[in-house]
């Protein structure tokens, strides 16, 4: 998503030639391209995808509408296994139209939880659920912090179900690095992923995600508190920023790469 704006080809020919080892991959440029044909092109081209996003919005309260979010997250889950990543990220769903009742939504995340998890065992994949941050809560996740994540992670096995650690959602919580280290003693970080805080955020906030660098949050303090939990996966890089769209993908890919390694790892 940092680089939408190129092709699935493109873009592999891109990290190459970076050297980026690794793609998080979108279900919907990867359902267009075809997956078993994005399966082959990453793997071609020796790229590992990292993970596939997303799956979830599960808080649906009517049967009918939870039976599609059931099916929907079975066919990604099939789609992640066939691209040979091992981590689905979920994005867990707002409030169902005329609710208020977060608990009930947060429920009804654990029981979809209970019916996905098993299959997603059976054919070598974790859910990582994904906390977002607060202003989303109401259509996008009700799933707010990391202690919330690991709260219904942790009624299922960690092999099954962990979370995801995201810097543009979290770097508010002065809670988050402790709940950072529970996930990490349990094994429960499935992926971890990078983007800064810059303000004012655009209308719509969705696409307000800065380049690293940009704005408030400290990766190398983030990075700092994963690796002491024990994590060793891959870090990603996801922007959802309109400016960086509208720019060449190859140069903006470059930039995040350079950025990376300024700001992260020196």
């Amino acid at each position: 998503m940092t680089v939408r704006q190129l092709g699935l080809p493109e873009l592999v020919d891109a990290c190459v030639r970076l050297g980026v080892p690794g793609v998080g991959l979108w279900r919907e440029p990867v359902q267009s391209y075809g997956v078993a044909a994005t399966a082959k092109l990453v793997r071609d081209a020796g790229l590992a995808v990292t993970t596939l996003c997303r799956g979830g919005f599960l808080t649906a309260a009517g049967p009918a509408e939870r039976a599609a979010a059931l099916a929907d997250n079975r066919r990604a889950i099939d789609e992640a296994a066939t691209l040979g990543t091992d981590t689905l990220v979920l994005v867990s769903g707002g409030l169902p139209s005329g609710s208020k009742d977060l608990r009930a939504a947060r429920e009804r995340i654990a029981d979809a939880l209970a019916e996905l998890g098993p299959y997603a065992e059976e054919h070598g994949v974790r859910l990582a659920i994904e906390p977002l941050h607060p202003m989303f809560a109401s259509d996008r996740c009700v799933v707010s912090t990391l202690a919330q994540a690991l709260d219904l992670a942790e009624r299922f096995p960690a092999h099954q179900v962990g979370v995801t650690v995201d810097t543009y959602h979290l770097w508010w919580d002065d809670l988050a690095p402790g709940q950072i280290a529970r996930a990490g003693a349990a094994g429960r970080i499935h992926t971890f992923q990078l983007a800064d805080w810059v303000t004012p955020l655009p209308e719509g906030v969705l696409n307000g995600r800065g380049q690293i660098g940009d704005g408030s949050v400290d990766m190398r303090e983030w990075k700092g508190y994963v690796e002491a939990a024990g994590y060793t996966g891959p870090i990603e890089v996801e922007l959802f920023n309109e400016r960086l769209w509208a720019r060449d993908g190859r140069e903006v890919l470059a930039e995040t790469a350079e950025r990376f390694v300024s700001h992260v790892i020196r």
